[in-house]
């Protein structure tokens, strides 16, 4: 062999040499990757998936309220209302007069205190009120002149008594009679010109319906505005004939606005027969609060819970309990040492309190007030567990 034919197959020695260090992993690097993933199911296995540890004292100082579940929940049921003024809290304001609307000083949906001018019409009706109360003022004036000279008539001896008291009496019936025009006037809204009469709203609330027309002719008892205040709304209930006599005044029930959003309240009253045609009795709830967007005439759903009767096969916890992770729905568990996550399936809610059909059982303890920060202390676990 030639001493170039010698270094060629040295050359290619070298070049295979090479290619096996760089593509065939050495015995460090193999068990290494072994090491890291036996470790990583090490830790997998130490650290279930949801746990959150914290002490008792961290528990105290969150302010995290544990709340032992209790087997029975409240029966709910579910019926179809519709909102409803309170009989005091709206008002349909009438023409008193006939005549042409003067003027209009409230639109629809405007704020209008009691007593407030809505509108003005041109009467007259109002013409007349004015000179009968001008008149009633003149014989007032004309009786006191002649009280006051029969009095002095009388003091100086000139006059009987009988003409003193007589004077007295005309008086007394003049100013019963002016009392009685004032009334007339005010009660009509009366201008000072005598010419138009002003109608104003009996409550304060919002004008809802406005079917007056400006310079149009309206007639006495002619609807002009409605007005309604908002903040005293009640619910009418329609409830079948065969859960009437579970629903009784006094028990707890709810407005339903939306899948997550409802309004407190109470049963007032349910009337003692059942309406003819549809053979269902009437429940009024009266709401602990009457929101804007609530409006008379609205249909939506109303929650009744019957006094006294429970379901014994139903857990309600608290619903600040319900914690959203990873679009499911969460309790934590109370452990040994701190809260597990706890998947679970709810139902409906009703004043604070949510219906958990599966992921609990009675006798467990969860956390309810402030479960919020354990959610927030398990994503930043599992955001350092990640890095």
């Amino acid at each position: 062999m030639t001493r170039k034919q010698i270094i060629a197959a040295l050359g290619a020695l070298l070049v295979i040499a090479a290619t096996l260090w760089i593509f065939w992993p050495g015995p460090f690097e193999s068990h290494g990757e072994d090491d890291h993933a036996e470790d990583g199911h090490n830790d997998e296995a130490a650290s279930p998936e949801g746990i959150v540890q914290i002490d008792d004292q961290q528990i105290e100082a969150s302010e995290i309220e544990i709340e032992t579940v209790g087997q029975g929940a409240a029966i709910e049921l579910v019926f179809p209302a519709t909102v409803a003024v309170a009989p005091n809290a709206g008002a349909r304001v009438d023409a008193r007069a006939s005549g042409v609307v003067q003027s209009i000083d409230k639109n629809l949906g405007d704020f209008v205190l009691r007593g407030e001018p809505l509108a003005r019409i041109e009467s007259g009706e109002a013409a007349l009120l004015a000179s009968q109360l001008a008149t009633a003022r003149a014989r007032v004036a004309e009786l006191s002149s002649a009280y006051e000279r029969e009095l002095r008539l009388f003091e100086a001896n000139v006059t009987a008594r009988q003409d003193l008291e007589a004077a007295r009496a005309n008086l007394q019936v003049a100013q019963a009679e002016l009392s009685r025009a004032q009334s007339a006037v005010a009660a009509a809204g009366v201008s000072r010109d005598g010419r138009s009469l002003t109608v104003t709203s009996p409550i304060s609330g919002r004008v809802t319906d406005a079917p007056i027309i400006l310079g149009s002719y309206v007639s006495t008892g002619d609807e002009l505005f409605e007005v309604v205040n908002g903040n005293d709304l009640q619910v009418q209930v329609s409830i079948p004939a065969v859960d009437a006599a579970r629903i009784n005044p006094g028990d707890e029930a709810a407005l339903i606005l939306g899948q997550d959003r409802e309004i407190g309240g109470r049963v007032r009253s349910v009337t003692p027969s059942l309406e003819s045609e549809s053979r269902s009795a009437t429940a009024i709830i009266t709401l602990s609060q009457s929101p804007r967007e609530l409006q008379p005439g609205a249909f939506l759903q109303a929650r009744i819970r019957p006094s006294g009767e429970t379901d014994p096969n139903a857990i309600s916890v608290a619903d600040t309990a319900v914690q959203i992770i990873d679009g499911r729905e969460v309790i934590f568990v109370r452990t040994a040492g701190g809260f597990q996550a706890m998947p679970v399936v709810t139902a409906e809610r009703s004043g604070g309190r949510v219906r958990v059909l599966s992921g609990l059982q009675a006798g467990q303890q969860i956390a309810t007030e402030n479960a919020f920060l354990l959610k927030a202390e398990l994503g930043k676990e599992e955001a350092e567990h990640g890095h």
